[in-house]
């Protein structure tokens, strides 16, 4: 089964980050979506896309986003229930970030241009400022020159 989810938009207000009784941080957000196509009035309609981020992510997404900034969202569908304060079942459709890009630039008013991930992957602090997957890159160009011969190579 495929369970995965890419979204780009902009925050409908302040992210909210909360606690768990363990510490472990999460932040919920919401994204507009804008739809491909307009309506009958020739008005261009949007979705807003609830979305919960864990661990330090949730922590850089409530430093670093605010209402405004523009994001992109990598991550996966969920669907829970609970029972509300007059005893209604509730339920909850959100996506579960894997990846949340920060997409405005850095002089933006919007925000900054960070990127973070899940906490179960290390942060990849290469030089590259597109699109960065937060996993370790061992081939990752730090700046220093490499030292192979041409012996060294198979070719």
């Amino acid at each position: 089964m495929i369970n995965r989810v890419v979204i780009a938009g902009r925050l409908t207000k302040n992210p909210e980050i909360r606690y768990t009784n363990s510490g472990q941080a999460v932040a919920t957000f919401t994204l507009a979506v804008n739809r491909t196509f307009t309506n009958q009035q020739g008005e261009r309609e949007a979705d807003f896309i609830n979305c919960v981020v864990w661990r330090k992510a949730a922590e850089n997404v409530a430093n670093f986003l605010k209402k405004g900034s523009l994001a992109g969202v990598d991550g996966r569908l969920q669907s829970r229930s609970y029972e509300g304060q007059d005893g209604r079942k509730v339920f909850v459709t959100e996506v579960v970030a894997e990846s949340v890009q920060f997409l405005d630039s850095k002089g933006s008013n919007s925000g900054g241009n960070a990127n973070t991930s899940n906490s179960n992957r290390n942060a990849n602090t290469g030089g590259n400022t597109g699109y960065t997957r937060v996993d370790d890159d061992p081939f990752e160009n730090d700046g220093t020159p490499v030292d192979i011969s041409d012996d060294d190579l198979p070719f």
